[in-house]
């Protein structure tokens, strides 16, 4: 696979943990699922991949779609409210 360019959005405390709401990457990860490894292992991010969603151009897609180039992930986590 060849290596795409896209936009990540990150939220509530992945965006605290990566210090930024979004950022663009250079990747050659095989799928989404991938994609978040390499991010949570950059940034930390507390969460496993089975806790979190994941939506591309605005729509949930499946971890094991794989990116693509010009597109918009985002990565949500689960969101508590009272």
């Amino acid at each position: 696979m060849s290596s795409v360019r896209l936009t990540v959005l990150y939220f509530a405390s992945l965006r605290d943990a990566a210090g930024r709401a979004e950022e663009t990457v250079q990747t050659d990860a095989p799928a989404l699922r991938d994609l978040y490894a390499h991010l949570q292992a950059c940034h930390g991010f507390a969460f496993p991949v089975e806790r979190l969603r994941v939506a591309v151009d605005g729509a949930f897609a499946s971890w094991d779609e794989a990116p693509r180039a010009g597109t918009e992930v985002a990565f949500i986590p689960p969101v508590s409210g009272g």
